[in-house]
């Protein structure tokens, strides 16, 4: 049986974990430290390390593993025959990619060359990409740039979110990489093209931040993409909005500006170019609810401008 050590964190690498117990020997789980979460901000283990304990697996949880030298003996001595890397969080040194006998396979959430880094479904959704998926490689010291082994594509509908996305493309990932390994000895790696590659970087507060300037499609993109973080200003609180849809209507009133209330659905806004039906929003302190009942409940006036602190 084939012999492997997990390196993962979030709920997407889940479904990977629950298949590798079943088809392979898993040696070991490398995780995240245990994080603050929730308003409490509790102490709460990643749900991988919650898997791996529950099935009795030997977990290391260290701050930087290229320094955690025990961590990295305990590693080296484990002999196995490859590391699978699910949405771990951190960079593999060189010394931790020889260590597997057969190699280091990263499942990557996008169709590599484009959208390497560490929010693919994110940035895809956010560039208005009608089209995503999984792609297995072999992973090498650069950023997600390694051969790739094996793809999976999946449509991208107009209305879901990453999160929809994310959903969709863990259980496909977990059966793309069982594939991968029972396949791997005839599988040719292919190496990606750089002149085609693309970034995904990392979500920062600002890219959570709705500019009423940009287009319509635009924003509703960036909703789509960050839900369910993105956010405006209403009368100096913070307004998440959760789902919105775009309208082609010209854009007369300046950017920001509530310019109809639209019985039973939400209220329009003007942008940069179209206005934007807001449907679903979460005012600060409250739960969701829809954007119809948040104008009855805020007595949302024609006019109001938001994102004005």
């Amino acid at each position: 049986m084939v012999k492997v050590v997990f390196f993962g964190t979030p709920d997407f690498a889940v479904p990977t974990l629950e298949r590798l117990l079943v088809s392979t020997q898993v040696l070991a789980v490398v995780t995240q430290p245990d994080r603050p979460a929730g308003r409490g901000g509790k102490l709460t283990a990643p749900p991988i390390k919650q898997l791996a304990l529950a099935q009795g697996l030997p977990v290391y949880q260290p701050e930087r593993l290229r320094k955690a030298e025990t961590v990295l003996l305990a590693l080296e001595n484990l002999d196995a025959d490859f590391f699978v890397v699910v949405a771990y969080g951190q960079i593999l040194s060189p010394r931790v990619l020889a260590m597997p006998r057969l190699g280091c396979i990263n499942v990557h959430g996008s169709l590599l060359p484009h959208y390497r880094g560490a929010a693919p479904v994110q940035w895809a959704v956010f560039h208005g990409e009608t089209t995503t998926g999984i792609t297995t490689m072999l992973m090498d010291a650069g950023l997600d740039t390694g051969p790739m082994l094996l793809k999976t594509t999946l449509p991208i509908p107009t209305t879901a979110t990453s999160a929809d996305l994310l959903q969709e493309l863990a259980p496909l990932g977990a059966d793309l990489l069982i594939t991968t390994l029972t396949t791997f000895a005839s599988l040719t790696p292919i190496p990606q093209d750089p002149s085609q590659s693309s970034y995904a970087p990392l979500i920062t507060p600002q890219h959570l931040v709705i500019p009423w300037d940009a287009p319509a499609t635009v924003i509703h993109n960036r909703v789509r993409a960050f839900y369910p973080q993105v956010y405006t200003q209403h009368r100096a609180q913070r307004l998440k909005i959760l789902q919105t849809q775009p309208v082609d209507q010209p854009s007369l009133s300046p950017w920001g500006t509530v310019t109809q209330l639209v019985k039973f659905q939400g209220f329009q806004v003007s942008t940069g170019a179209g206005q934007l039906l807001v449907t679903q929003v979460q005012p600060a302190g409250k739960k969701s609810q829809s954007a119809w009942d948040y104008s009855n409940g805020s007595r949302l006036q024609v006019g109001e401008q938001l994102g004005l602190l």
